[in-house]
């Protein structure tokens, strides 16, 4: 849901680029931190590719799944 007192305020482009701001500087951490915890490295990127990309995939989905579910439908 849009924040009401934006659209009324006319500022409503400012808090929405600073919401896609918000979340995509959240979905780059979550990567991240993902990558970090299930073992994705750069040695399995040379090593499997086709596991890396599956695995790069899954963890970029679930981290743009709890940034909508989070952030922009909460």
């Amino acid at each position: 849901m849009y924040n009401v007192v934006a659209l009324l305020s006319g500022k409503l482009n400012e808090y929405l680029h600073q919401t896609d701001e918000v979340c995509y500087q959240t979905i780059e951490w979550l990567v991240e931190q993902m990558k970090v915890k299930q073992g994705v490295t750069e040695q399995l990127k040379s090593e499997n590719q086709m596991q890396w990309v599956g695995m790069m995939n899954n963890i970029r989905h679930c981290a743009e799944e709890a940034v909508l579910s989070d952030i922009v439908y909460a």
